[in-house]
């Protein structure tokens, strides 16, 4: 079911080699640079290492770009399936997915231009994206509603005469500090009594310097501001922007943000799963190398069943996301939603457990910067929440499974 094609196998074996020679020989220095570039807490002067554009154009040559888009064309024409495979690889490293451009939120980004885009915003905003010139944001999560429902988005996108004004407030827009952000997806109300409640928002392309638009702040996660990619809180006042600006047309964010998610989710999941495979091979490492008591630390305690554990943890995860793509490629998003659901849930909580496991076996060091296990357990828990959290996953689960046997979810009258 999950055997690649001999295409997909050459893109696995090369991504692997160049994340082998390319990125983690220079990782750690280029962590190191980039807190250094970015002390003080002035967002507008972040900056990445030179090195980025380095490793970037590195990779570009090497054609290991854009690997995620399975439009031939524009990417490398592999399937979700094929291409969860690579994501895993790029998941053991937290600088990988942007050097093969590859990264969130513009994967996902890139992906709603090549479906629903007009020709004209393709030309504007996709082509420099998938060149990797300029950086995107996506803004849907308000700070002033329960962003789990949707439905309740207060920012608005309303039609006057050919223009849409945009008005309202989002946070947690990643790529928000980014130097290179140029273009953001922002999604908003559109009021429309003739439609259901779920064809009444739409998706908007605004550049980043349309007057009324002002970034806040941006916010920290666990006293980290993810410099210089970061998460923002962004305003909309009265900005106005042409009514060509509309992705797909007025009323169909819904539509588009589902499409938006399925590989996205994908693709997190594949990448949680690439950073427990590194967590997991940091605590064996760092276990067997350090005594305590007469023995490898790793033989203490319950740490031996701990690996056990993290194991059977790591591959039932992984099972299960390959399964949701195989679903996606063959029958669609709609046809893998329990699934699509299920992997949001698992993944990252695999991901949490596995690297909380390893920062305890490296001690102190495991809650410094000198190893990826702090990033991995922030991003891990981060994804709790990201793209819905946990507690809506399940109840999706809940009412597909009770649907089955002709059940629903809903109140009774």
């Amino acid at each position: 079911m999950f055997e690649l094609s001999a295409h997909a196998q050459d893109y696995l074996n090369r991504t692997k080699k160049f994340i082998s020679e390319e990125i983690e020989p220079v990782e750690a220095e280029f962590w190191q640079q980039v807190h250094e570039l970015n002390q003080g807490g002035d967002w507008t002067k972040w900056q990445w290492p030179t090195e980025l554009e380095n490793l970037k154009a590195k990779a570009k040559a090497a054609n290991l770009w854009n690997m995620f888009l399975p439009c031939p064309e524009l990417g490398q024409g592999l399937s979700v399936q094929e291409y969860a495979h690579i994501a895993e690889l790029s998941g053991r490293s937290l600088i990988a997915p942007t050097v093969f451009n590859c990264n969130a939120p513009d994967s996902g980004n890139m992906e709603v231009l090549w479906r629903y885009g007009s020709e004209e915003q393709k030309q504007q905003w996709l082509m420099p994206l998938l060149e990797g010139k300029i950086r995107s944001v996506f803004c849907m999560t308000e700070p002033a509603v329960a962003s789990s429902d949707a439905t309740n988005m207060q920012a608005t996108a309303v039609i006057q005469g050919d223009e849409i004004v945009l008005n309202g407030r989002k946070w947690w827009s990643s790529g928000l500090g980014d130097p290179n952000a140029k273009i953001i997806i922002f999604m908003a109300h559109t009021p429309d009594e003739t439609k259901g409640r779920h064809h009444q928002h739409s998706m908007v392309l605004v550049p980043v310097d349309t007057a009324g638009v002002k970034i806040e702040r941006m916010l920290p996660v666990f006293g980290d501001y993810d410099a210089p990619h970061g998460h923002g809180e962004i305003s909309f006042d009265n900005v106005r922007v042409p009514v060509s600006n509309f992705i797909g047309g007025a009323g169909q964010g819904f539509e588009i943000a589902q499409g938006r998610l399925g590989p996205g989710r994908i693709h997190h999941c594949m990448r949680c799963i690439g950073a427990a495979e590194k967590s997991l091979e940091l605590m064996i490492d760092r276990g067997m190398s350090r005594s305590a008591f007469g023995k490898e630390i790793l033989k203490l305690g319950g740490n031996l069943e701990r690996v056990a554990e993290a194991r059977v943890a790591i591959d039932q995860a992984r099972l299960l996301t390959l399964y949701a793509a195989y679903k996606m490629d063959t029958l669609g998003n709609m046809a893998a939603l329990t699934e699509i659901s299920a992997i949001k849930v698992v993944a990252p909580s695999v991901l949490e457990k596995v690297v909380d496991m390893a920062i305890q076996i490296h001690g102190g060091a495991g809650v410094s910067r000198d190893t990826p296990l702090t990033g991995f357990f922030a991003q891990a828990r981060a994804l709790r929440l990201a793209d819905g959290p946990d507690e809506v996953h399940k109840g999706m689960i809940a009412k597909l499974e009770l649907a089955k046997h002709g059940y629903s979810t809903r109140r009774k009258k």
